[in-house]
């Protein structure tokens, strides 16, 4: 948007070249094992203890010898190199010497390197015989005034770039040779120590015009008293294009008279950044720029005006009325918080204002009179809270306007214009107003309701949308049809909590109607199902990224048609069916929690054999589950030992067999122990103790680290405690026989609680839930749930203990969507309302907990073998 110059940019320009060699350099092995190095096109003798040039071949075209210690270059140091166009001598570490016509073996040479190293000696016909020398680098050499004063640059013709920045010149009064230097358009004497320039100095550059002239921090004009009448017009008959004066220490009172002294010289683009014109925030000894500081620059035709990094404060009325013909005004890092009625006055053809970095507050109406074909205008990074109706509506041209970064909590001011930035503000809902607009960046605001969105997807013409880290997650009070846009094209709803509107059964049609979207960011929305339906009128999409967020599954049709690109990583995908993804050009399921048996067979093959390209390295696709295969790569695991079919059989099989045994069983001992509790216990306890003589065995070793993860609320630990824990957990008595797992003792601080959860879920032989009121009220105990049901399906076992506590209704149960999907098909346990049943209980739930389930120990022709690693 905006050009800076400096010292540096133009030593970037420079050094393009010399960069583009670095690369290929840097791309050939043979240049990594030696850094001094000749291939006869190029040679690197960088920082290789040269005391001499070296010898090459009359082939070489770059020749690169920084970094050594050459203190010597005569007409002898070269052979004849007449396809040599680049010579590197900078940064020496000797004091070099240069003799009479040094480089007359270079005829073709184009570009001269000498900088930063300091030069001793250097003969005026140094440079004689570079008829075709373009480029001339003598920054940071400690060459004195002589070097302008005396014919060190006679016949170089061809000569366009000059670089004596950072040097010892304290006059720019030039040798009348430069007459003769008739392509030289870019000099840059920044860093220099130049108090003064006036118009005898430069005479033999009249009549020339420079495309640079760079005397950035040099202390012109700022350290000492100057004659501005006596000096007169030191640019006289000097056309510029840009003028670099940065970091000269100017008030507005020496801007004011330099401009009044070069009055009529044009100048296309005037850059003065890091002045120290204006009163600042809190003090008053310096004023601000006004009406008169720039009025002698009326004939100079500034197109650019660089004022950026100051202390100006307020901008004065008709402070730039006489810029007829700016097109770029940058006061970026100012320190302005008032902008005075009729500050732009005049600005007729100014199409670029930058405002950013401020401390402005409040706009109001009257603030950007005369600015009637402004395009641009960043106001971004102030501290803006309230903009008036009207402050935009007269710039009929505006197409961008940039307020980023402010603390804006409305938009009833934005006109109708193409780009409207308004991230990192505090807007948390929007008013319903009729505007325009092709582009809308709201990213980093507080919007909670969908209804905005619907607002904004009906705003005409609209093609890109940003609501990225916002708080989307209501549906309440949306009253809008389905949006008709038949313009958007990309939608950003990334890092935001759709799940819990999505929740909810509303806002499914939100998309509906979006006809040509093509790119829609999904991501980080904590989404852990997927709406029916929710992509069917998106005809156009081509790109959709889904990844980090909680999805289990997709189910078949779930994604559009036309889908060319998805990005899935980072879910909680278990076994995903291939053929979602076949029609796919490319593919991210990297960072998900495969569980690697028999049914993740179909998938293995297709991520072996498909020709859609797949994002990440295959370490980024691992197995979960079960830990001998954790971490273990997918295109690693071997699927020659299962059978799809009858894995399936086996599957249906095994399941009903071990649902309805221990549905049969469950309902007989629940029958007899509820009629003659006190009695069976009693039998049971007294055979205990006659089979086993008083001694309980202790369990078998397990690869479990917990017997049981018990998960209830934290406001019913205290009586878990009293109730449970002490009763059964081996570390509160050494007469209990269970390694208990619980969140209050168990739980790694600081460590992701769905890490934590999970750990404890897997890493224990069995889950018990204890369902209280607080229980249903606990995001984290509904979360626990549901992976110790994703766990119940995976291992084929009843690893999963629900203890109802309290008297909860089965309605309230059932209200629960996860439990009561585990309720219509699973039995629980209710704690007992009478204390003569407490301790059955207890001594039920251990053996519940110790019990090792068949399911999977069962030798069978039809048992699922687990997925092994190729070796």
């Amino acid at each position: 948007m905006w050009c800076f110059y400096s010292l540096f940019s133009h030593r970037i320009m420079a050094y393009q070249l010399d960069l583009l060699i670095g690369v290929v350099f840097m791309a050939s092995p043979v240049l990594e094992m030696s850094p001094c190095f000749s291939d006869g096109r190029i040679a690197l003798f960088r920082g290789c203890n040269l005391t001499q040039i070296p010898w090459v071949l009359n082939t070489t075209e770059r020749l690169l010898l920084s970094f050594n210690y050459i203190s010597t270059v005569v007409t002898t140091s070269f052979p004849l190199l007449e396809q040599l166009l680049l010579l590197e001598l900078g940064t020496q570490y000797a004091r070099l010497t240069i003799g009479q016509e040094a480089f007359r073996n270079l005829p073709n040479l184009r570009i001269l390197d000498l900088g930063q190293s300091q030069i001793e000696v250097l003969n005026p016909d140094a440079f004689q015989g570079l008829p075709h020398l373009f480029e001339l680098r003598l920054f940071d050499c400690g060459l004195s005034n002589a070097v302008l004063r005396d014919a060190y640059f006679r016949n170089l013709n061809s000569l366009a770039r000059l670089d004596l920045s950072a040097n010892e010149i304290h006059s720019l009064h030039l040798h009348s040779s430069f007459q003769e230097l008739s392509s030289l358009s870019d000099i840059n004497f920044s860093f220099n120590r130049i108090f003064t320039l006036c118009e005898d100095e430069l005479q033999p550059l009249q009549g020339r015009t420079l495309s640079f002239f760079g005397l950035k921090s040099t202390s012109l004009f700022s350290r000492v008293f100057v004659d501005w009448e006596a000096c007169r017009n030191p640019l006289r008959g000097i056309r510029l294009e840009t003028l670099d004066l940065s970091e000269n220490g100017w008030t507005a009172a020496i801007l004011g008279n330099f401009s009044h002294t070069i009055q009529g010289s044009h100048i296309s683009s005037l850059i003065l950044t890091y002045h120290i014109m204006g009163s600042g925030f809190g003090f008053q000894n310096i004023k601000d720029p006004d009406q008169s500081t720039f009025a002698s620059l009326a004939r100079s035709s500034v197109l650019q005006l660089d004022l950026s990094h100051g202390y100006i404060f307020s901008l004065n009325p008709r402070l730039f009325e006489t810029l007829k013909d700016l097109k770029k005004l940058n006061l970026a890092f100012n320190k302005i918080n008032k902008i005075s009625d009729y500050a732009f006055h005049g600005l007729d053809s100014l199409q670029i204002l930058n405002l950013s970095y401020n401390l402005l507050g409040e706009l109001y109406n009257s603030n950007f009179y005369g600015l009637p074909s402004i395009a641009y205008l960043d106001l971004q990074r102030n501290h803006i809270g309230i903009i008036q109706d009207r402050t935009f509506r007269l710039l009929k041209k505006l197409q961008t306007l940039d307020l980023r970064d402010n603390a804006l909590k409305t938009i009833g001011f934005i006109p109708s214009v193409q780009m409207v930035l308004l991230g990192s503000n505090k807007l948390t809902h929007l008013p319903h107003v009729r505007f325009t607009a092709n582009f809308i960046e709201l990213s980093e605001n507080g919007l909670e309701n969908l209804s905005d969105l619907y607002f904004l997807l009906r705003i005409p013409g609209l093609q890109f949308l940003i609501l990225n880290q916002n708080r989307l997650s209501s549906c309440s009070n949306v009253d809008y049809a389905p949006s008709q846009n038949l313009s958007l094209e990309q939608l950003f709803l990334a890092e935001n909590m759709l799940q819990l509107a999505w929740e909810t059964g509303l806002c499914w049609d939100i998309f509906k109607g979006l006809s040509r979207l093509q790119i829609l960011y999904l991501n980080n929305n904590y989404l852990n199902f997927l709406p029916p339906g929710i992509f069917n009128g998106l005809v156009a999409l081509r790109m959709l990224s889904l990844s980090a967020n909680r999805l289990t599954m997709l189910s078949p049709g779930s994604l559009p048609a036309n889908l060319e690109i998805l990005d899935i990583s980072r879910n909680q995908l278990f076994s995903p069916d291939p053929g979602l993804f076949s029609s796919l050009r490319a593919l991210d399921i990297t960072h998900n929690e495969f569980i690697c048996d028999c049914e993740l067979s179909t998938f293995i093959v297709w991520l072996n054999q498909t020709n859609v390209t797949l994002f990440g390295s295959p370490a980024d696709v691992y197995c979960m589950y079960p830990n001998s295969l954790l971490g273990s790569s997918l295109y690693n695991i071997s699927t020659k030992d299962c059978d799809e079919e009858e894995a399936v059989r086996s599957l249906n099989f095994s399941l009903f067999i071990l649902c309805t045994v221990t549905l049969t069983l469950f309902l007989v001992i629940t029958l007899i122990v509820t009629k003659f509790r006190g009695i069976c216990f009693l039998c049971f306890k007294t055979i205990q103790k006659l089979m086993f003589k008083g001694k309980f065995r202790n369990p078998e070793p397990s690869a479990y680290r917990y017997d049981a993860y018990f998960c209830f609320s934290s406001k019913d630990f205290e009586w878990a405690q009293n109730a449970l824990l002490k009763h059964l957990d081996a570390q509160y008595s050494s007469q209990n026989r269970l390694r208990l797992c619980f969140e209050e003792r168990d739980f790694i601080p600081g460590e992701n609680h769905i890490s934590n959860i999970q750990a404890a879920v897997w890493g224990s032989r069995k889950t018990v839930c204890l369902v209280s009121r607080h229980f249903l009220k606990d995001g984290w105990c509904l979360e626990a749930f549901r992976y110790a049901q994703s766990r119940c399906l995976s291992d084929l076992k009843r690893v999963l203990i629900v203890v109802v506590v309290g008297s909860l209704p089965q309605y309230q149960l059932m209200r629960h969507e996860t439990i009561r999907g585990f309720l219509q098909k699973q039995q629980y346990l209710r704690w007992p309302e009478d204390l003569q049943d407490v301790d059955w209980f207890l001594d039920k739930l251990s053996g519940c907990i110790l019990k090792e389930e068949k399911g999977k120990k069962r030798s069978s022709p039809i048992q699922l073998r687990t997925i092994r690693t190729v070796s």
